[in-house]
């Protein structure tokens, strides 16, 4: 028998933008969406922003993305994929100790 109910404590999406972020490392992740899967295999659709391209440090909209603060933005978990596995959009009872910066009083 098996060992039901032990799942990866990250998503697939999460490793699709941690993979491709690692391929890339000159371009900074914005997003990623789910485009299609089998019975093995997902694909993930995910958007990269090149931060040293002078069209986008002059474009109002996406400049923050070349703030030296986002930068690995994917391994610290800043992503839609990161800040779900983080636990950062559940909200009321019970949500109180989940996210950054909580630590277990002893």
């Amino acid at each position: 028998m098996g060992v039901y109910g032990i799942t990866s404590r990250m998503s697939t999406r999460r490793v699709a933008e941690e993979r491709v972020a690692k391929k890339f490392p000159n371009m900074n992740l914005i997003g990623s969406y789910w485009v299609y899967s089998d019975g093995r295999y997902s694909w993930y659709e995910v958007i990269l922003v090149d931060t040293a391209h002078p069209a986008i440090l002059s474009d109002k909209n996406l400049s923050w993305v070349a703030a030296p603060a986002q930068r690995g933005r994917v391994y610290k978990g800043l992503s839609a994929a990161g800040k779900k596995g983080r636990g950062l959009y559940n909200r009321g009872k019970g949500a109180e100790k989940v996210g950054k910066g909580r630590s277990v009083n002893f």
